[in-house]
């Protein structure tokens, strides 16, 4: 049989224009001999929709939409993911479902039976599960089709979370082949853990396994595509590509090769370039700016706008104080002629003594120290918004993950802005994607890649006066953050105690800062913001 996949980019809420780009994939998939057609899990809503479903008028239109594909449909079925109501007398009032149109024949509907509650995921709040499932029959062909988790097993999952396994249900009532809807966000490494999950499946259950995956940037969320399919042996019928949208036919009995898996740091480019470019697409603008301090970060979060936007759609603005050495002026200059962007140079010399002036009686005997360092920030904070608010470009920031982690950064100062690159890479990784995008010619200045680290605030500052040495510090954050470990248990594994309890103490106390950062771009299994939920006002320790 050969399968339509319809790798898409949705849009969450655009009804209208999701439903228009379902029909012309539809449309040009059958001319090209698919027999059935795929789109992704929630295709007609984007994915996730959230708190949109409780409001009156979204299911109601979702319904409208599907009656109007169905009436455009040919003789080829189209699979669809959206939400419908649940009927029954309790449980939640939504489902996560699928519907097979056909012209001239009655729709048949999918329940979703697995919904996560994890990591990112939250479906259990919407979603009543179906209670069981059952094979379509498509032009005499018995298909098992799944939703997204559904064919998750537990040997790929954190832990043992579902008793239900709806893909081997549906091998035990006879099937010819399995397909998936998926909407499955993006971290490093989840491509090759869904070839390998994927591949497990198709010889577990004997059958052909096609998976059909969503491709989008969805506010801190990224879905990288990789759509592909399986043949009974477990090996690779098809590889579709990532992070872009592709229309793709397979024949379930057509010849397998090997899967091919990216270079890792190709992946986290090309999930942050889709990020930025469909969150400002998304929320409607065109352009961005970026304050470029001569470091590494903004170097890299430049870069990566350049490719998401385009040269002259990109500001930077370099803005340097008495504590700025030349060569982080002339490394912003650098950068936006490697770039080929425009650069402003605005200095904040005088605005910084004029505040100082204006504060001095109310700090009348006290010393300099800290906030005279922040009040700088603060400065070039408001200064990119009000560049933001006047030119209608929107302010990304330009902190990593090691310095959100223990609050190295400036609330209302470097973390103003409308989203955060960078948020979601440790320092260690800017390092290497720096080196990696430089593989070829000159994209980031070398000085900027090679010089110590510095947020230059402070006469002779640099990063290492403040903060373990960045190779340490990922490690410690790494076990922390991402692995849950306490202080006792990273401490046996060979790190000074001290030093693990001063990283776990300023990741604990500066919760109150990421709660009032930018939304960032997921890239890791556990991103700041997505997916992890520490209280603020809280006293556990270790």
């Amino acid at each position: 049989m050969k399968i339509g996949i319809a790798q898409l980019n949705h849009v969450v809420g655009d009804l209208d224009g999701n439903s228009k780009s379902i029909l012309a994939a539809y449309r040009e998939l059958v001319d090209r001999g698919a027999e059935l057609v795929l789109t992704p899990e929630l295709s007609l809503t984007g994915y996730p929709p959230r708190d949109l479903i409780f409001k009156s008028g979204f299911v109601p239109r979702t319904l409208d939409c599907i009656e109007d594909l169905h009436s455009q449909v040919g003789e080829v079925p189209l699979l669809v993911g959206y939400v419908d109501y649940h009927t029954g007398s309790t449980g939640k009032p939504f489902q996560n479902a699928a519907v097979l149109l056909q012209k001239g024949g009655e729709r048949q509907k999918v329940i979703k039976c697995l919904l996560p509650t994890y990591d990112v995921f939250d479906e259990a709040r919407y979603f009543q599960p179906a209670e069981s499932v059952q094979p379509l029959d498509v032009g005499g062909v018995r298909v098992g089709v799944t939703l997204c988790e559904d064919v998750w097993s537990e040997e790929f999952l954190p832990s043992k979370l579902y008793v239900k396994d709806p893909a081997g249900a549906l091998a035990e009532q006879g099937i010819d082949l399995l397909v998936n809807l998926s909407a499955s966000p993006f971290h490093a490494g989840k491509p090759g853990q869904r070839h390998r999950m994927l591949a497990f499946l198709a010889r577990r259950i004997a059958c052909p396994v096609i998976y059909c995956n969503a491709v989008a940037g969805n506010d801190q969320l990224i879905f990288d595509g990789n759509s592909m399919a399986h043949g009974v042996d477990g090996e690779v019928l098809l590889q579709g590509p990532g992070f872009e949208e592709s229309l793709l036919v397979v024949d379930t009995e057509g010849v397998s090769g090997e899967f091919k898996p990216a270079h890792p740091m190709q992946e986290i480019y090309s999930a942050l370039v889709l990020g930025v470019r469909d969150y400002l697409r998304k929320c409607g603008f065109k352009s961005a700016v970026i304050g470029l301090s001569g470091g590494i970060d903004s170097a890299l979060t430049a870069a990566l706008a350049l490719d998401a936007l385009g040269a002259e759609n990109v500001l930077g603005v370099t803005m340097p104080s008495e504590f700025s050495s030349e060569g982080s002026v002339d490394d912003s200059e650098a950068l936006a002629e490697n770039l080929g962007i425009r650069c402003e140079k605005i200095p904040i010399g005088e605005v910084f003594n004029e505040l100082k002036g204006s504060l001095a009686g109310v700090f009348d005997g006290l010393g300099e120290d800290v906030t005279e360092e922040n009040m700088q920030a603060r400065i070039r904070g408001l200064m990119l918004m009000s560049i933001s608010n006047k030119m209608g470009h929107m302010l990304l920031t330009t902190g990593n993950k090691s310095e959100l982690a223990v609050g190295y950064c400036t609330i209302y100062g470097d973390m103003c802005g409308g989203l955060a690159v960078i948020s979601d890479l440790p320092k260690t990784i800017v390092y290497e994607l720096s080196r990696w995008m430089n593989r070829e010619r000159e994209i980031i200045p070398w000085n900027t890649i090679e010089k110590a680290p510095s947020a230059e605030l402070r006469n002779e500052q640099k990063d290492q006066d403040t903060l373990p040495e960045y190779d340490l510090l990922d490690q410690i954050l790494e076990l922390y953050v991402e692995q849950a470990l306490s202080v006792a248990d990273i401490v046996s594994q060979g790190h000074e105690e001290e030093v693990v309890r001063w990283v776990a103490g300023r990741v604990d106390l500066n919760e109150w800062k990421r709660g009032q950062a930018a939304p960032g771009l997921r890239v890791t299994s556990k991103a700041f913001g997505a997916g992890r939920r520490i209280p603020i006002a809280q006293r556990f320790r270790g």
